[in-house]
């Protein structure tokens, strides 16, 4: 369609004001009193036509620096990934755009089984036993996972590594706050989660204890360690993981996992600004009826020809308000085709070489600023990111790269004032190896 918005024609108008009986637009309103209606002109522009509209819009947007036009080296959460061209394609067909919630699967087949599919790829990916059709984003995933297990083990504790994503940690601090959970860091050593602090702190109080893998850092963490420690105080295990990185890595399901949360945005989902993305939730069979969100099943109809249809639907707007277990009123579906659209595009083999072309090209980095002087922080297996001291703001090195074509890395002194002059450096499978040898060489001549 040539054009995204058809105006409103004066016939229209007359129409729509002939069905509803009234002549002028005047009568709808006359309803609100003259004294508060606005007689003035609104400070806005001038209205333009839709070609100089477009043609300012696009100059505005020409100033944002995007990986597009940008070497982006930064992650923390979202990243430059690649994205299959089908992915667009598929998400821009009118069934998928503009589709709402299925209430009515008789018509809604396409959509229901295209969510089913991405519960089922969560779950090849997770190791675990269901998937539900999706959450706004990782940080919510995993607040509801923490809300989920307190109301499980009927515990007001729950254990939060500070290896796990700063943002992430604050929404799951203000999901507790509501339910009267109490939210205790276990601290970070050497870049993953103190062991011996955490055995200190789990106790019969826990109802979970929640870390990343990766974690933010970029570090892998001893998911085996961890799910010991914390099963043995009958506390449950809650894993927020990069879903790309699992391609790779031991799922969490096969290292004790109870839960697996975290964000689909590394498959199909541009950066967007940091949002919208995806989250996804999955988790055992014994916690299926307490998961929030929706969770879509295959089943036949009295013809015995396959359907899909919403199965369990746990929120307030489908059971009564005092049994929902969450009021998600969006399943991100969109977001979630495109994810799905993306891993089957890549399949098995491609996912996983996607993963290792991350872990090969952040060897890479490190090894080349390591050989260029630089110090490398934390020791260790590390996927995507890695933590490099740069001995000065890393505010300031930020602009003086973005003026020669880099986005540079998160500056974590504005989470973690300990690690203040230190960049989280994310080398993603876009990167080329130009670009981290330019990106080095520049950081070298602003350390000289």
């Amino acid at each position: 369609m040539k054009h995204r918005y058809l105006p409103m024609t004066e016939t229209d108008r007359d129409e729509m004001l002939a069905a509803i009986g009234i002549a002028t637009i005047d009568e709808l309103f006359e309803d609100i009193p003259e004294k508060v209606r606005f007689k003035g002109e609104l400070n806005i522009k001038p209205a333009k036509s839709e070609s100089a509209l477009t043609k300012e819009l696009a100059q505005i947007a020409a100033k944002n620096a995007d990986a597009r036009t940008y070497a982006s080296f930064l992650g923390a959460g979202v990243y430059d990934h690649y994205k299959p061209i089908i992915v667009d394609h598929v998400i821009s067909r009118s069934e998928f755009y503009t589709a709402y919630t299925p209430y009515q699967p008789e018509i809604s087949q396409g959509e229901l089984q295209a969510i089913f599919e991405f519960q089922t790829m969560i779950c090849e990916l997770t190791g675990m036993d269901l998937a539900n059709s999706s959450m706004y984003d990782g940080g919510t995933a995993l607040a509801e996972a923490g809300n989920l297990a307190a109301g499980h083990t009927k515990r007001k504790k729950i254990l939060v590594s500070e290896t796990v994503h700063p943002e992430s940690r604050d929404v799951v601090t203000a999901y507790a706050s509501g339910q009267f959970i109490d939210v205790v860091t276990v601290p970070q050593k050497n870049g993953v989660t103190d062991m011996e602090k955490l055995a200190e702190l789990v106790d019969e109080e826990t109802a979970a204890v929640l870390v990343q893998y990766p974690n933010f850092f970029g570090q892998i963490e001893d998911l085996q360690t961890v799910s010991a420690l914390t099963h043995e105080k009958g506390a449950l295990v809650v894993v927020s993981s990069n879903p790309l990185a699992l391609g790779v890595l031991t799922p969490p399901g096969k290292l004790g996992a109870d839960i697996t949360v975290g964000d689909a945005q590394p498959f199909g989902i541009s950066e967007q600004f940091g949002g919208p993305h995806c989250g996804f939730f999955a988790t055992t069979k014994k916690l299926m009826r307490k998961v929030p969100g929706r969770l879509v099943g295959e089943t036949t109809d009295d013809q015995g020809r396959r359907g899909y249809v919403l199965t369990l639907q746990a929120r307030e707007q489908h059971i009564r308000r005092d049994k929902a277990t969450s009021n998600i009123c969006s399943n991100q579906a969109l977001n979630a085709l495109a994810a799905s659209v993306a891993m089957t595009a890549l399949g098995k083999v491609g996912v996983k070489e996607m993963a290792y072309q991350n872990i090969a090209k952040t060897a890479y980095a490190k090894q080349a600023f390591e050989q260029a002087g630089f110090t490398v922080t934390f020791k260790g297996a590390h996927f995507n990111e890695i933590v490099v001291d740069l001995q000065q703001p890393v505010k300031e090195v930020n602009e003086k790269l973005l003026a020669k074509g880099f986005i540079g890395g998160y500056d974590l002194a504005l989470t973690y004032p300990q690690l203040a002059n230190h960049a989280l450096i994310a080398v993603t499978e876009q990167r080329t190896k130009e670009e981290i040898d330019a990106l080095v060489q520049e950081l070298e001549a602003l350390h000289a």
